[in-house]
Parts: structure tokens; C-alpha cells; sequence
């Protein structure tokens, strides 16, 4: 996905620009080696938009659109994907639940047979949240940025263009919903209304596919709209 490949080269920018301030900062008549560590804010966005992905692939499983929620939900697995992983182990990252659901709709399961695990998967990306930590208002607006970029992909023209961008575009904006309970009572009270609204935009429950979607202009527009409410 376009989501995958965009990310992939942020990260690679973010990891050289890493190395490079830790060169720099070595000092000229010490030999031994400074190992790079993971940079925090970088993990916690590395997860959200990892989280987007598998919110959105469980809420096509759970309306049984199993065939269109299986590339999202392959993110936590596949080795295609390894990138988007890297320093999750460290954050509590657990495989098993991911890898049954995989394997449940390799099967053909329905979600209802396999509710626990589903459960279980999403229970894994809360505690992942929980230790990650990350600015919540930073990476709202990332989320809201990432958001805009992939609809305006996923839907031109009046239709639905490419199913994969508008169902992630969905999935990163329910989980800024869900980072937006970590704000202040006062601010959570003005953002979560306008992150409803834009969900709003999609079908109700999960990002299936319809014949009349949201425009991009809209999206865009709510998605300043909750940008603006962010402290």
C-alpha cells in the first residue's frame, strides 16, 4: 500500500537523521562504538499508524468483509511489513493473537467465531499505546495529516479509486478518536465531537465500500476542523 511505502521512507529518513546527531555528538578520541537507540516519538507514531491499519482490517472482518480486511490486518505479521515493527517488541508487542486472526481468515472463519482473538488483538494495541506514550495532541495531528493524504488517494473524482487508502484513512482517524480519551477533560470535550464528525463521513462501523463517498475536500475540511481543537 502507498501508506506502507510513504512511511517506510519517513522512517528511513528519521533512522539516517538519528545516526547522524549521534556521530556528531562522539567524541573525537573515544573508540568505541554509541549504539543508535530507538527514537520515542518515532515508536509511538510507528504504532498509530500500524494501529490504523488493524482497526481498519477488524472492522471489515467483524462486517464481513473478511477478503477486504485481510491486507490490513497482515501489517502485524508479515514480513512485508517488518519495518513498521521495528522496536514494538520492547513495548510489549505479542504476535500470537495477531497471527490467529491471520490464519482465521486464511480459513475462511467468520469474525463472530473468533471474537476472543479479535479481542485480544485490540487489547494488544492498547497496552502497546499505554507503554509507547507519545505527545497524544502530535500525534493526533499526524494521524489527521495521514489521514487527508491517503483519502485524497483513495477516493478521486466521486468514487472510490484505490479501496486500500480510503479504508486506511478510516482506521487512522478511529484511532486518533481512541488517543483523543487520553486528552484533558476539557479538550477531549471539544476534539471528540469533531473526530465523531469525520468518522461521520465513512459508513457506519466500518469503511466499506460506498457508492457516493465523502469528498476529499470534506475529509480535509474535518480534519482541520479537529486539528484546530488540538492544545
Amino acid at each position: 500500500m502507498r501508506s506502507a511505502r510513504l512511511f517506510g521512507r519517513a522512517l528511513a529518513a528519521a533512522i539516517a537523521l538519528a545516526v547522524t546527531g549521534c556521530a556528531a555528538e562522539q567524541s573525537a578520541d573515544t573508540a568505541q562504538e554509541t549504539p543508535v537507540s530507538t527514537d520515542r516519538d518515532e515508536l509511538a507514531k510507528r504504532l498509530v499508524f500500524m494501529a490504523g491499519h488493524v482497526e481498519a482490517g477488524i472492522a471489515l472482518y467483524r462486517a464481513g468483509e473478511g477478503a477486504e480486511g485481510g491486507p490490513h490486518l497482515l501489517h502485524p505479521v508479515s514480513e512485508s511489513y517488518a519495518e513498521e515493527r521495528e522496536g514494538l517488541d520492547a513495548i510489549g508487542f505479542d504476535p500470537a493473537p495477531f497471527e490467529a486472526v491471520s490464519q482465521a481468515l486464511d480459513a475462511g472463519r467468520p469474525a463472530q467465531e473468533i471474537e476472543p482473538q479479535l479481542a485480544k488483538v485490540e487489547a494488544n494495541l492498547a497496552d502497546m499505546r499505554a507503554a509507547a506514550g507519545g505527545e497524544t495532541g502530535a500525534l493526533i495531528e499526524y494521524l489527521m495529516d495521514l489521514a487527508v493524504e491517503e483519502y485524497g488517494v483513495g477516493v478521486t473524482d466521486g468514487a472510490v479509486t484505490d479501496a486500500g487508502e480510503y479504508q486506511d484513512a478510516w482506521g487512522f482517524a478511529v484511532v486518533a478518536r481512541q488517543l483523543a480519551q487520553d486528552l484533558p477533560t476539557e479538550q477531549r470535550s471539544e476534539v471528540m465531537p469533531e473526530l465523531d464528525a469525520l468518522i461521520a463521513l465513512w459508513p457506519e462501523n466500518a469503511p466499506t465500500l460506498p457508492d457516493n463517498p465523502a469528498s476529499s475536500e470534506a475529509i480535509s475540511n474535518q480534519a482541520e476542523r479537529v486539528k484546530s481543537r488540538l492544545p
